[in-house]
């Protein structure tokens, strides 16, 4: 680290273990982070400094935790800090930027040039959004002798656009938000009696009163990548009345957002849409504690309010009432369930209805989100069928068929979304094709076009988001799997059919060759399973945007084939390994569940 003042310490853990290929379930510790409680505080330029000496006091002054980067501005020309734009974009680079003179100065140049190399991991926009990255990064820093006060002195003249640090420091600096808006549906929103909220997560600097920025955030609209799949309630051109810089709670926990004119004209149902966008999006910020959200026209008049209660009232529910059910599949195939935290019962019973009663033997399942259906792929990989949990129903005609030639080839575990829309895989190598069933039924089955999907890659395995806007592929190619993460696109077909579309594929783990497995674990956050070039297979969360949250190791767990995780974190997650279905509640060890079970499922 480069000449700095460091004020205050601490601890983070990262979130991912290594997980042996021999031996009993062991707990592996977690390497170290960043501390995120550090604070760097930049100096200003010394008299008479050297090149050498400005570069580095800039590079420094990136890092620190100055909203404006005042002081990273004292190290250039007039003219340079007039025109630099550091909230254009944040390179991120490995070990943070290399800065070398140049080899060679241009004729006739009496000033310095430096170059500034490093190895990219990756870039966040100006909409905030992250982008995972890769590559050399290199550019130049200019420098001349300018007239000061106190004499002539070397300043920055010509530099990149935008910001660039290590990762290291990105992690202190930044923290990940997930800011709020609502999916777009092929019916009319105002048909929908509780709406669909989609987390669009970015990042702001978390020293640097986080609050406000979350406010701008939402308020600024959807980043570009989501945009086509949500719509918010805020009418364009809304913000912040004019000269309100910062905003703070009162001692209720309540939080008044003045706005200006531009987003006055609103109903009261949109205003309060406007409100639950809000109140969301500082709900999932760690340094909030606002329960109550209350908007104010620009003359200080009352618009609306709304609370917590009133919020979850309002939108859709992330998660059903009984979702801390855990279902999966016993040494028959017949599936079974049992009651997660919120139940003494911990043995497992098989569901009501032809699913549980093994008229079917079935290799892997997913259960709807209400609970009332459950969809399986038959033990040969090549049937999907869908039957309810009533004990008198009948099992029915296959939903699809594969003619792969063998179960590795067949249909993928299915995949609920949180709009009753059941998604497959056919990886047969002659019709490999991604499908997907209008609220489950065969009637209503499409083959999904997916955009960025390079020819000869596979899908070899689909999870659906809970709120319908996102779908999780993991994807082989040339001999790797890796995650992908696709937005779904709902249209209208005009006969009141609804047309699906996967589109703009972007890496999750780019750190895995080897994606084994795959489950959402929260509203933008992933749980999965793999492995890195060279190393032994890893059970880690990795955000949608593809950045690598910060937070407590797993304890690591032998050959992990497949894996679930609840919505809800307080509920443990399954996984299917050597040591059969296991589960791991949060702070205490993996423990047996069954010892010759497979397919552990959360409903979705």
């Amino acid at each position: 680290m480069r000449a700095g003042a460091l004020v205050g310490c601490g601890m983070v853990l990262a979130g991912c273990a290594s997980m042996p290929d021999k031996g009993g379930l062991e707990s592996v510790e977690a390497s170290q982070r960043p501390d995120s409680q550090v604070r760097v505080f930049a100096l200003p330029p010394r008299d008479g400094a050297s090149p050498n000496s400005v570069v580095d006091g800039f590079l420094e002054a990136l890092t620190s935790d100055d909203p404006s980067y005042a002081m990273a501005r004292k190290y250039l020309t007039p003219k340079a800090a007039k025109d630099w734009r550091p909230g254009q974009e944040t390179v991120v680079l490995a070990d943070g930027p290399s800065a070398r003179p140049a080899s060679q100065q241009d004729g006739g140049d009496e000033g310095q040039t430096f170059r500034l190399t490093g190895q990219r991991v990756a870039t966040v926009d100006k909409q905030q959004a992250y982008q995972p990255d890769s590559g050399e990064y290199g550019q130049s820093l200019h420098l001349s002798l300018v007239k000061t006060a106190k004499g002539k002195q070397w300043r920055i003249d010509d530099l990149p656009t935008g910001v660039v640090l290590g990762e290291s420091d990105f992690q202190r600096v930044y923290q990940s938000v997930n800011k709020y808006y609502y999916a777009v549906d092929s019916v009319s929103d105002d048909a929908a009696p509780r709406k669909q909220l989609v987390a669009d997560p970015v990042f702001v600097r978390q020293w640097t009163d986080p609050l406000t920025e979350t406010v701008k955030e939402v308020l600024a609209g959807p980043t570009r990548w989501l945009n086509p799949a949500v719509r918010t309630a805020f009418p364009t051109g809304a913000g912040l009345k004019k000269g309100v810089e910062s905003l703070t709670a009162d001692d209720a926990n309540k939080l008044t957002v003045p706005l200006n004119t531009q987003a006055e004209a609103v109903t009261p149902t949109k205003c309060k849409e406007m409100a639950a966008q809000l109140l969301y999006s500082l709900r999932d910020l760690s340094s909030s504690s606002v329960g109550e959200v209350e908007l104010k026209r620009a003359d200080g008049r009352f618009m609306c309010a709304l609370n917590e209660s009133e919020a979850d009232a309002f939108v859709a529910p992330r998660r059903s009432p009984v979702m801390d059910n855990q279902y999966f599949l016993d040494g028959k195939g017949r599936l079974v369930r049992m009651a997660g935290s919120s139940s003494s019962d911990r043995e497992p019973a098989r569901v009501p209805g032809p699913l549980g009663e093994g008229v079917q033997p079935l290799q892997s399942v997913a259960v709807s989100r209400d609970q009332e259906r459950g969809a399986g792929v038959s033990g040969d990989g090549r049937s999907l069928y869908v039957a309810s949990f009533v004990s008198s129903a009948s099992l029915g005609d296959a939903l699809v068929r594969s003619h792969a030639a063998s179960v590795k080839d067949g249909l993928s575990k299915p995949s609920w979304d949180g709009r009753g829309d059941l998604w497959v895989a056919d990886r047969d190598p002659d019709n490999a094709r991604l499908l997907v069933f209008g609220q489950g039924l065969g009637d209503k089955m499409q083959e999904v076009s997916t955009e960025g999907l390079a020819d000869g890659a596979r899908i070899e395995a689909v999870k659906a988001s809970a709120d319908g806007a996102r779908i999780a592929l993991v994807v082989k190619q040339k001999g790797a799997t890796s995650l992908r993460i696709g937005r779904v696109e709902r249209r209208s077909d005009g006969d009141g059919g609804v047309e699906f579309s996967v589109a703009d594929l972007r890496i999750a783990a780019p750190e895995m060759e080897d994606v084994t497995a795959v489950s959402w674990a929260g509203s933008s956050r992933l749980l999965v399973v793999g492995r890195e070039a060279g190393e032994l297979q890893q059970m880690r969360y990795v955000q949608c945007d593809g950045s690598t949250p910060t937070g407590q190791a797993l304890p690591g767990l032998t050959r992990v084939s497949e894996i679930a995780a609840s919505e809800d974190d307080r509920l443990p997650l399954l996984a299917h390994s050597d040591d059969g279905i296991v589960r791991l509640p949060p702070g205490a060890a993996w423990q047996s569940v069954l010892k010759d079970g497979t397919a552990p499922v959360y409903p979705g």
